[in-house]
């Protein structure tokens, strides 16, 4: 274990430091100077969330808004400052709750963070293109990851604290798809913060039911699945869905037995991550939940694929290093981008290495989904903690994990 005060130990601090500092003067700078364009619309949906009727009729610059009224409701506050103002406090907060969640992956590792780790999490993460391109757009899921990883930490530990479930809940009623990790709790034998995720749900519902009514109604009986509004085919959209509709030309190709398909992967998914709860290791039942409710959701932009986190620290904790260099690479060059995506004719259909490519978040979703499952298969059931020491800090990993 290197001593304290080594040379490496001395460099290593300011070089991770001095990039996060200049990572965060770049995401200020950029957040004060560049109108973010989810971020007005979220903002805007702040203003006619008060308003009722205009929430779903109307389009805000060019497009709708397409999250539950209760998320509008939250961006009420934001939406009464000025625009600079809550952009750069908006992705402050997103980077923020970055740190956070590196700090909540870590321990459900069983790892013991230090400010030196956590910091250098943080300034690895913003270059991985999820990442970076919630700060850009202004998105939330950072800020969804931070709720629901809280939630995992507190149930992973055996916590009582009796909020437990109310982030994935409230997460579930801004964007729907982590209601995912309600269903987990309950496959983890962890009924309270089942129950704890699915009463904020609904009490998340309500409020938005007071606030705006009508616009709840409209969004609950016709909007909350329908994806025309949302543009599906488009590249960004890294689903099992998508890649379906540009390879058979269409939304118009894909009937009604995609649901049946969706549902599979939740069984298989949720069936894994159960699995893994069973034998101690909520890192890989975390990874694997995330990663089911994007291969589950018909819409899982690149910039949801911030789950691509808790899974690179779960393949570098098993020893898997390469599978992480070459995943945090993927991540971090988003080589879809490169493919056409102008809705040409070579965007559609099937086209080899090119359809591979253009479907690259996929391909690597599946395949860690595949290997996760596989190697469940003749495992024995690990109790809980084996592995690690009297301090919950996997051996072996001192030297790198405090200082």
């Amino acid at each position: 274990m290197p001593a304290e005060g080594t040379p490496r130990r001395r460099w290593l601090a300011p070089v991770v430091y001095g990039v996060l500092g200049l990572e965060l003067a770049v995401v200020i700078v950029f957040a004060a100077r560049y109108n973010a364009l989810d971020f007005r619309i979220y903002m805007w949906g702040g203003h006619a969330v008060l308003d009722d009727s205009r929430l779903y009729l109307a389009l805000a610059y060019g497009h709708w808004f397409t999250y539950s009224p209760f998320a509008a409701v939250v961006f009420v506050p934001a939406a009464a400052l000025p625009l600079t103002m809550a952009r750069v406090l908006w992705d402050l907060v997103s980077v923020a709750a970055l740190a956070y969640s590196g700090a909540r992956i870590l321990q459900i590792a069983g790892y013991r963070p230090t400010r030196i780790t956590v910091a250098g999490f943080a300034a690895a993460a913003i270059a991985l293109e999820p990442v970076w391109q919630t700060l850009f757009l202004g998105q939330v899921n950072l800020i969804l990851l931070a709720l629901v990883l809280t939630d995992i930490w507190l149930v992973s530990r055996g916590s009582s604290w009796p909020a437990a479930g109310a982030g994935a809940g409230m997460a579930a009623a801004i964007k729907l798809t982590p209601a995912i990790f309600i269903v987990f709790f309950l496959l983890a034998r962890r009924t309270r913060a089942a129950f704890v995720a699915a009463g904020t749900f609904a009490l998340c519902g309500l409020i938005g039911f007071l606030v705006a009514p009508t616009a709840s109604r409209r969004y609950w009986e016709h909007l909350a699945y329908d994806t025309r509004r949302v543009g599906a085919p488009y590249i960004s959209n890294q689903s099992p869905y998508a890649a379906a509709v540009r390879i058979a030309g269409g939304q118009a190709h894909i009937g009604w037995w995609w649901v049946m398909v969706s549902l599979a992967f939740a069984v298989i998914g949720l069936a894994v991550a159960a699995v893994l709860v069973r034998r101690g290791d909520w890192l890989g039942a975390t990874a694997v939940t995330g990663a089911t409710e994007l291969l589950v959701s018909p819409v899982s932009w690149a910039h949801h694929w911030v789950w691509i986190l808790p899974a690179l620290v779960l393949l570098i904790r098993g020893g898997h290093r390469i599978a992480a260099a070459a995943g945090y690479l993927l991540f971090a060059v988003a080589p879809f981008w490169f493919t056409p995506h102008a809705a040409g004719p070579r965007e559609y259909g099937f086209h080899w290495l090119t359809t591979l490519v253009a479907n690259c978040f996929l391909v690597a979703g599946l395949a860690f989904g595949a290997c996760m499952a596989l190697a469940q298969l003749g495992r024995p059931r690990r109790a809980q903690g084996e592995g690690e020491d009297t301090e919950g800090m996997k051996p072996g990993i001192q030297g790198v994990l405090t200082p």
